[in-house]
C-alpha cells in the first residue's frame, strides 16, 4: 500500500503516504564510498567489513559467502544499494554474533554469574496464582540455570507439594516438577542446573524427597564425596549434571507457621508505566532500615538440626545457610570449605553500605544468592546490578513478571552463547585491591552509538495500535545499566507520523567498568494526551557487542522476539 487512511470525528478521513523502506543518507554515503558505478563487488565488501565493521580478519571468502546468502540471482556481480541495505538489516549482520561460542568454563562455579529464577513454579503473582511445572520448563528453555522449589507437606502430611507457603497459591506435585526439570534441563544449555530447595519438611518427608530426586535424576545428579566442598567444581566439569542446594536438613517446626507475615496487606506498585518503572538507582536507595526490611521473610532461617534424614543430607552439593551472628559472621570466608549465602534485596542494599568490599571478597570463593523482597506480590523485580557489581552469582528474579529489571537480566545472559553462565570480570576477582562500586574509576572506554532507523512495526502491529488517527510518532531511548557512574538514559527526537522512522542521531557513553555494562534500547510512541506506548526493547551485553553497522531485533515487554521489528544502529569504542 502506498497510502493509509485513518478515520476521525466519525465522518472525516485522513490519508497518509506510506514511505517505502530505504537506506538513510549515512548508509547511502557509505555505499558510494565502497562501490563503483552503483555496484559493491566482493573486494569492496571485504574492505567494508574490515574498515567499518571492524572485522579485521574478514577475507574475500567471507565477503563472497555474505553475497551468496544475500544477493538475488540476477545481481551476482555484487551488491546494489538495495541489496547492500538488505544485508545490513539482515540476520547475518546482528549486533550480537549468533554463532558466538561459549568460552572459559573451567573456573569454579563461584567465578560466574548464573541465570537464576525465584519461585520458579509460579505462573503469575506471588499470592494467588497457580503453581505448575510449565513456568519451570519455560525458564529452562530460556537458559535459566537455577530453579527454586519451595517444598511443603501436603494436607495429609504423607506427600510433598511445591507451593508458595502461607498464600493462596495452588500446589503442584514435587515429582511432576522434578520430571519436567529432567526432561528440559538441557534444552537451551548443556551446563549444570542447580535446584535450590526451600525446605519445610519433616524428617520422613525429607527421606521421601531424597528417594524422588535419586530415582528421577539417577546419574545426572551430582553428589560430592565429602560432606562439604573445599572448592566448587567448574561448569565444564558439571556439564549436563543436576545439583541440589539447600540448608542442611532441619526439623520441620510449627514455629514456621507463626512467623510474622510482614506487610501482607500492602501492595508494591512502583511501575510508572505499563511496561514497568525505571530501574531503581543504586545511588538513590535509602540508608535506614524500613519496616519492610525488619519484617522481610528470611529464606535462610536457621532451624533446629536435631533430626536429619541422612540420605537427604547426602544429596546436598551446595550447602546454604547464614549461621549465627551478624554480617561479619555471615561473610566470613572459610579456607577449607565453600557455601551459599542468601540475602534479600533489602538485606543486600543495607549490607553494601557497610560491608561492600567484604561481600566482593566473600563471593570470590563462595556463592551469594539475592532474592526479591517479600512484598513484591506482583512478581516484579529489582536492580540486578546491585548484586552483580558486588560479585553475587545468583541474582534471583521472578521470571513470571516483566519490566525493565528483567530486560536487563535477559540482556546479561545473552552473553557467552546464552549458556546461562557468564564469567565474572577480573575486577571482581582481585585479592590485592578489592573492587568497591562506590569508588568512581577513570573512564576506560567510550561507547559511541548511532541510531539510524527502524522498521517492522507496520507488519507486527495493527495500523491503529499506537494511534487511532495517524501513523505512530516513534522515539528511541538508549542508555547504560551498569555501575552508578556509568548508568544513564538518553533519547532521540520523535519522528511524527511515520511507520519507518529515521532518527540518525549519535550518542556517547563514557564507561568506567564496561565489563559490567548492559546497553539498554527501548522504542516508545509519543502520545500527547496519554502515557507513551511501548514499541519494543532489547538489552545487549557491551562486552560482546559487534562493532560497525548492525541490525538490532527488538522484543516485547515479556521478552518475546518480534517477527519483523528491528533497528539499524552503529556501534564503536574509542
Amino acid at each position: 500500500m502506498s497510502k493509509q487512511t485513518y478515520k476521525f470525528c466519525f465522518c472525516f478521513r485522513r490519508r497518509f503516504r506510506l514511505a517505502a523502506t530505504e537506506a538513510p543518507p549515512p548508509i547511502k554515503a557509505l555505499f558510494e564510498r565502497y562501490s563503483d558505478n552503483g555496484i559493491m563487488t566482493v573486494d569492496h565488501l571485504q574492505r567494508f567489513l574490515v574498515d567499518v565493521q571492524k572485522q579485521e580478519k574478514a577475507t574475500l571468502e567471507d565477503a563472497q559467502a555474505i553475497m551468496h546468502s544475500t544477493v538475488h540471482i540476477f545481481h551476482r556481480k555484487g551488491f546494489n544499494l538495495e541489496t547492500f541495505f538488505k544485508y545490513l538489516f539482515g540476520d547475518s549482520n546482528l549486533a550480537l554474533d549468533p554463532n558466538r561460542p561459549v568460552h572459559d568454563m573451567n573456573a569454579p562455579l563461584s567465578h560466574y554469574f548464573i541465570f537464576t529464577g525465584h519461585n520458579s513454579y509460579l505462573t503469575g503473582n506471588q499470592l494467588s496464582s497457580d503453581c505448575s511445572d510449565v513456568p519451570i520448563v519455560q525458564a529452562l528453555q530460556k537458559g535459566v540455570r537455577v530453579i527454586e522449589l519451595d517444598i511443603w507437606p501436603n494436607s495429609t502430611k504423607d506427600d510433598v507439594h511445591v507451593l508458595h507457603g502461607r498464600t493462596l497459591t495452588t500446589p503442584v506435585a514435587l515429582l511432576k516438577c522434578l520430571k519436567s526439570i529432567k526432561n528440559h534441563a538441557f534444552d537451551a544449555s548443556e551446563y549444570p542446573v542447580v535446584i535450590t530447595l526451600e525446605d519445610h519438611l519433616t524428617t520422613d518427608l525429607q527421606a521421601k524427597v531424597a528417594k524422588m530426586v535419586t530415582e528421577t535424576f539417577g546419574d545426572m545428579l551430582f553428589t560430592p564425596n565429602a560432606e562439604s566442598l573445599g572448592e566448587f567444581p567448574s561448569p565444564e566439569f558439571l556439564k549436563r549434571r543436576i545439583i541440589i542446594s539447600t540448608k542442611p536438613p532441619k526439623e520441620y517446626l510449627k514455629a514456621q507457621e507463626t512467623k510474622a507475615s510482614g506487610n501482607s496487606s500492602q501492595k508494591e506498585n512502583d511501575s510508572s508505566e505499563a511496561w514497568g518503572g525505571e530501574i531503581p538507582s543504586f545511588k538513590s536507595r535509602t540508608t535506614s532500615g524500613s519496616k519492610d526490611d525488619l519484617e522481610e521473610e528470611d529464606e535462610e532461617e536457621d532451624l533446629q538440626d536435631d533430626n536429619c534424614a541422612p540420605v537427604y543430607r547426602n544429596l546436598i552439593a551446595i550447602h546454604a545457610g547464614k549461621g549465627k551472628g551478624g554480617l561479619d559472621d555471615w561473610l566470613r570466608v572459610d579456607p577449607d570449605k565453600v557455601r551459599r549465602l542468601s540475602l534479600s534485596e533489602q538485606e543486600l542494599e543495607k549490607a553494601v553500605k557497610t560491608h561492600g568490599p567484604q561481600i566482593v571478597r566473600f563471593t570470590q570463593r563462595n556463592i551469594l544468592r539475592v532474592y526479591p523482597k517479600g512484598i513484591r506480590f506482583d512478581s516484579s523485580n529489582y536492580n540486578p546490578l546491585i548484586g552483580w557489581m558486588h560479585g553475587a552469582q545468583m541474582v534471583a528474579f521472578n521470571m513470571q513478571g516483566y519490566g525493565r529489571s528483567l530486560w536487563v537480566m535477559q540482556g546479561m545472559f545473552k552473553a557467552n552463547g546464552g549458556c546461562g553462565y557468564v564469567k565474572k570480570p577480573d575486577i571482581l576477582m582481585k585479592n590485592d585491591s578489592v573492587f568497591d562500586p562506590r569508588v568512581i574509576l577513570p573512564v576506560k572506554v567510550t561507547l559511541k552509538v548511532t541510531v539510524y532507523m527502524g522498521e517492522g512495526w507496520y507488519y507486527d502491529f495493527s495500523h491503529t495500535h499506537f494511534d487511532a488517527y495517524s501513523p505512530p510518532d516513534f522515539y528511541t531511548r538508549v542508555g547504560i545499566a551498569g555501575v552508578p557512574a556509568d548508568t544513564i538514559m538518553k533519547r532521540t527526537k520523535a519522528i511524527e507520523d511515520n511507520w519507518i522512522p529515521a532518527w540518525n542521531e549519535e550518542f556517547e557513553f563514557p564507561l568506567t567498568v564496561p565489563e559490567l555494562a548492559i546497553l539498554r534500547i527501548e522504542i516508545h510512541e509519543y502520545d500527547m494526551s496519554e502515557k507513551d506506548d511501548f514499541g519494543g526493547q532489547t538489552c545487549l551485553p557491551i562486552s560482546e557487542l559487534c562493532k560497525g553497522i548492525r541490525a538490532v531485533p527488538l522484543y516485547s515487554q515479556k521478552g518475546d522476539k518480534y517477527k519483523s521489528v528491528k533497528l539499524l544502529m552503529h556501534f564503536d569504542f574509542v
